[in-house]
This record gives structure tokens, sequence and C-alpha cells, in this order.
């Protein structure tokens, strides 16, 4: 069997000011306030995620 990979994903930037749809992408993701992580599998569907609000991200591999 292959190995799901995994990214963690860290919320850097505020959501205030934000539209309604990126606030949603980022509750989706598990991240509600500044310094919040989460571990995602990487799919298209999180790629997808992250590449709506890649401006408030940071986005790391974990092995």
């Amino acid at each position: 069997m292959a190995k799901v990979k995994n990214i963690k994903v860290t919320l850097v930037k505020s959501l205030i000011g934000c539209k309604d749809g990126q606030i949603a992408t980022a509750n989706a993701l598990g991240l509600r306030k500044i310094g919040d992580s989460t571990i995602q599998p990487e799919n298209a569907a999180t790629q997808g995620k992250i590449k709506k609000i890649i401006h408030l991200l940071q986005v790391e591999n974990v092995k």
C-alpha cells in the first residue's frame, strides 16, 4: 500500500476582512485563528482549498 502524504497547514494572517468563501475555506481546513495548524492529506481537494487562501497560509511537508 502506498503511504498517504500529509502536509501541515498553518494560518499566519488574520481572516478579518476576507470574503465569506475564504473564511469558510479556512474553517473547513480547521483553521480559526492565527497560529492554528492542522495536518491534512495531500490530495486534490486539499490542494484546491489551499490555493484559494494561500496568501493567508504557511504550508509545510510532513514526514
